[in-house]
């Protein structure tokens, strides 16, 4: 699973060829989800409500990126690091 980001103690990631809606992968600690790329909804898994925040604020501020990354996710390409949460 290609690390893509990290901020805070959360590492966000995506999978090569991962079935949809496009999402990425959020761990925190035992923690994990799986978000939606376009509405930054939870589709599976929990994270803390303050990490959950993050997330949210993260993926909002880059979705651009996040879109592409899964574009290239799925030709197999090399994924971009994405900035993190500062």
């Amino acid at each position: 699973m290609p690390e893509i980001s990290r901020f805070f103690g959360i590492v966000i990631a995506m999978f090569y060829g991962d079935h949809l809606p496009p999402h990425f992968h959020a761990r925190y600690g035992e923690h994990r989800a799986i978000i939606e790329i376009e509405s930054a909804t939870v589709l599976t898994g929990r994270l803390p409500p303050r990490v959950l925040g993050l997330v949210t604020e993260w993926a909002t501020k880059h979705q651009r990126a996040l879109r592409e990354n899964w574009r290239l996710a799925r030709l197999q390409a090399r994924l971009r690091p994405i900035p993190p949460l500062e």
